[in-house]
């Protein structure tokens, strides 16, 4: 499931941040670079310094051979394409990762309402008729979210609203998307 497509840092990256936000804000940056309307991607995070110790020839062509000191200590390798039609919390549930990989992340566009909005949901709605009830609605935000976790339990989340689409306009943290966090996670269980 590997594909040769590694995500380079940014020059906004903020070098003060964590190596998994750091991972997550240059996945963030690449996604953003392959503009909206994309299908959902997923990366396995490797340890850039293993990846160059044990597997010199591949850190070569992901470009991760030279210690560069910008550079994240987090690799994210971007893995095959999704099956198309799958839901994504069940294709997920088919995702193992080997003992290389330290950690994964998943970048996905969905529509959000603020939290003002969500008192007028209609209840006894189904997915789809709640789908359908959102794009409809004109508070709805388009968003790229971008969540990361590690082995350990780390977790780090970047959202982008497609209104406010800057580097400098996207909003990080740990508890932003923990349900997708939680999905991710369980694929290291």
């Amino acid at each position: 499931m590997l594909s040769m497509t590694n995500v380079s840092p940014s020059p906004g990256t903020p070098m003060a941040a964590g190596p998994l936000t750091r991972a997550c804000l240059e996945i963030d940056e690449y996604a953003a670079g392959l503009g909206w309307d994309q299908p959902a991607r997923l990366f396995a995070l490797v340890d850039t310094a293993r990846l160059r110790r044990q597997e010199p020839r591949l850190a070569h062509q992901l470009g991760v051979d030279t210690d560069d000191a910008g550079r994240s200590s987090l690799t994210p390798i971007e893995q095959d394409k999704l099956p198309k039609g799958a839901a994504l919390d069940k294709f997920l549930g088919t995702v193992a990762w080997p003992d290389a990989v330290v950690g994964c992340a998943l970048t996905v566009e969905r529509l959000m309402l603020p939290p003002s909005a969500e008192a007028s949901v209609p209840e006894g709605l189904n997915d789809k008729q709640l789908a359908k009830w959102v794009a409809g609605h004109p508070e709805r935000q388009e968003v790229r979210l971008t969540v990361a976790v590690l082995r350990d339990g780390s977790r780090e989340s970047a959202v982008r609203l497609r209104d406010k689409d800057s580097a400098t306009e996207v909003l990080t943290g740990a508890g932003l998307v923990p349900g997708l966090a939680d999905a991710l996670a369980a694929t290291f269980q």
